[in-house]
């Protein structure tokens, strides 16, 4: 197994482990407020535990339920909370193997079909099955050599 392989296989099980989190909704005021709120913590208290104010703590939570907070306040209020931050990315094609798979497929589509429009216009087309196996054919070199061009 090549060294970009096992990356990608060590990456992907480490990724697979958040997948079932994705489902879980965040709570409509946003993670800060609904854990204060529910563990009866004022955001006096919480304010003094970050050394801000309590309009700071307003403003901390608005920015979390407007998207707008950054990764390093997030940290600062789980631990002022008691808890830890855990973030992480899930692959929407539901592994990394499947998103290069799609990946490398539509770029051997671009390719194939290009070469496959010359060919027609100079009276040489290709069957449709002889198209799709070129397709697949050049997925799988794609896939083994993964160029750069592969995210563009």
């Amino acid at each position: 197994m090549g060294k970009k392989n096992l990356q990608i296989q060590q990456l992907n099980n480490k990724m697979m482990a958040y997948s079932s989190l994705q489902k879980i909704a965040p709570p409509p005021t946003g993670w800060l407020k609904a854990i204060r709120t529910a563990i009866g913590m004022s955001m006096q208290q919480l304010g003094n535990r970050l050394q801000v104010t309590k309009q700071n703590i307003r403003a901390i939570e608005n920015r979390e339920k407007d998207g707008t907070i950054t990764l390093n306040a997030l940290k600062e209020a789980a631990s002022a909370l008691d808890m830890q931050l855990v973030y992480g990315f899930v692959p929407a094609d539901g592994s990394l193997e499947a998103l290069i798979d799609r990946k490398a497929k539509e770029l051997a589509t671009q390719i194939v079909l290009r070469t496959s429009n010359t060919m027609k216009l100079e009276d040489q087309e290709n069957s449709k099955q002889r198209i799709e196996k070129a397709i697949e054919e050049r997925a799988t070199i794609i896939k083994s050599e993964m160029p750069k061009t592969l995210w563009d």
